[in-house]
C-alpha cells in the first residue's frame, strides 16, 4: 500500500480523495495520464492515512463531509471517506486576506513546535507520500539548508515551507524514504535547500506547480511552431474562474507567484522572448470550478506572411489537477523504492509548470511525456 497524506483540504482534495476512491469501485480512471499504462503501483494501492486543513469550518469534519460539502451533488462522495478526518495543519498567514478563519497549530506553541507535532501524527500514520495542495500563497526560495534552517528558527517560512521541512524531519527521525509533492506556485522542487535536505534524508521532492490547463496546451503549441520554424509574433493567455485558489490570486503577491511559474515555459521552447501577458486575470463567483480560459497566439510563416491561433475552453479545474496526482503519487512511491532521492526533473519537465531542480528547461508536455515513459521503463517502474 502507497500510505498517504494529503495536505489541504480544498476542491483538488475532495476530487483526488473520491476519485481514487471510486476508481477502486469501477470507475474509469479518465485523467489520468499513465492510467493506459502498467505501473508497478495500481491506483489500488493508494490510502489515504492524513488530511490536513486550517479553516475551523473543516478541521475535525471526516473527509465525506468535507467532499460532500464540496462537491454537493456533482459527484457521488464514497463513504469509506468517513474513516478519514480533517486534522489542523500549519497556517502562517496562508489564507491571510480571504474570507476563510483559520488557526494553526504556530499558534499553540510556534512553528518548530508545530513542526515536531506535525512529525509526530507523520509517524503515526506511516506515511509514505505526501500532497501539497493548499491554496496559492507568497514563497522565496532560501537557497542554502542553512538559511532554511535559521528561517525555521525564527518562524519565517510559509506553510508549505514548514510542512515540507517537516516531511523531511519525519523521514530522518523515521529512517523512511518519503516523497512530498508539491503542485503550488512555492519553489520547493526549485529551491536548492530544499532539494539537498531531501537527498540527505534519502527522500524526494517533486514540483513545482501543477501544469493541468491552458500552460500545457500553450506549451505543445509553441513546440508545433518552433518544429515548424515559424515565428512567434506574440503570447496571450489568461484564466478566470471562481473556486478559492483564484479568490487567492486578485491578491497581487499572490498572483506573481503563479505569473512565475506560467510563463517560464515561453522562452525555453522557443529559444527567443516575445511579448506577452501569460497570468490568472480574475475571479467571477459564478464560474465556480470550472474555469474560463482563452489564447491568442499570432506568428509569422512562409513568405512573410502572418497566421493566428485563437483558443477558448472551460476547464474542471480542480479534478484536472486531482487526475495527475493519482500518477504523481505512484510515481513518487516507485522512485524512492528505486533509490531516486532529491528531485526528478524527468517527472517534473511532464508535470509541472515551473519543474525542478533550479535552472531546469521547460520542454512542450509532449517532448516531456514520452522522455519521462523512457525514463520510467528504464527503471522498470512502467512495464
Amino acid at each position: 500500500m502507497i500510505r498517504v497524506v494529503v495536505i489541504g483540504a480544498g476542491m483538488v482534495a475532495a476530487h483526488l480523495l473520491t476519485g481514487v476512491e471510486r476508481i477502486k469501485r469501477g470507475l474509469e480512471p479518465w485523467g489520468v495520464p499513465l492510467a493506459r499504462y502498467r505501473l508497478d503501483k495500481a491506483i489500488e494501492d493508494i490510502e489515504f492515512v492524513g488530511l490536513y486543513d486550517v479553516d475551523v469550518r473543516k478541521v475535525g469534519k471526516s473527509a465525506y463531509d468535507v467532499c460532500k460539502e464540496l462537491l454537493g451533488r456533482t459527484v457521488p462522495v464514497p463513504e469509506t471517506l468517513k474513516q478519514l478526518r480533517v486534522s489542523m495543519g500549519i497556517h502562517l498567514g496562508s489564507l491571510r486576506g480571504l474570507p476563510v478563519k483559520a488557526q494553526g497549530l504556530e499558534e499553540f506553541g510556534g512553528v518548530a513546535e508545530a513542526i515536531d507535532r506535525l512529525v509526530d501524527e507523520f509517524s503515526g500514520f506511516g506515511a509514505d507520500v505526501f500532497v501539497n495542495v493548499i491554496t496559492t500563497e507568497p514563497a522565496r526560495a532560501f537557497e542554502t539548508i542553512d538559511n532554511l534552517e535559521r528561517a525555521v528558527e525564527s518562524g519565517k517560512v510559509s506553510a508549505s515551507q514548514a510542512y515540507a521541512y517537516a516531511v523531511a524531519k519525519y523521514a530522518r527521525k523515521r529512517s523512511r524514504r518519503v516523497a512530498f509533492i508539491n503542485v503550488i506556485p512555492s519553489p520547493i522542487a526549485r529551491d536548492p535547500a530544499f532539494v539537498e535536505l531531501y537527498r540527505r534524508s534519502a527522500s524526494l521532492v517533486l514540483g513545482d506547480d501543477g501544469a493541468t490547463g491552458a500552460t500545457p496546451l500553450m506549451a505543445d503549441i509553441l513546440e508545433h511552431l518552433a518544429e515548424r520554424n515559424r515565428r512567434v509574433l506574440s503570447i496571450a493567455q489568461f484564466n478566470i474562474g471562481g473556486n478559492t485558489d483564484f479568490y487567492a490570486l486578485t491578491l497581487p503577491e499572490r498572483n506573481a507567484m503563479k505569473e512565475e511559474t506560467k510563463t517560464s515555459v515561453i522562452e525555453d521552447i522557443l529559444g527567443y522572448s516575445v511579448p506577452h501577458f501569460v497570468k490568472p486575470t480574475g475571479y467571477l463567483e459564478p464560474l465556480g470550478d470550472k474555469k474560463f480560459v482563452s489564447m491568442h497566439i499570432p506568428w509569422k510563416t512562409f513568405n512573410g506572411l502572418e497566421d493566428e491561433l485563437i483558443v477558448n475552453m472551460r476547464i474542471n479545474d480542480s479534478p484536472a489537477l486531482a487526475g495527475l496526482l493519482v500518477d504523481l503519487i505512484r510515481i513518487g512511491a516507485s522512485l524512492i523504492e528505486k533509490g531516486v532521492y532529491g528531485t526528478c526533473y524527468e517527472v517534473n519537465a511532464f508535470f509541472m509548470k515551473a519543474p525542478g531542480p533550479r535552472g531546469s528547461r521547460n520542454v512542450s508536455r509532449i517532448v516531456a511525456f514520452y522522455k519521462m515513459l523512457d525514463y520510467l521503463r528504464k527503471l522498470e517502474i512502467v512495464q
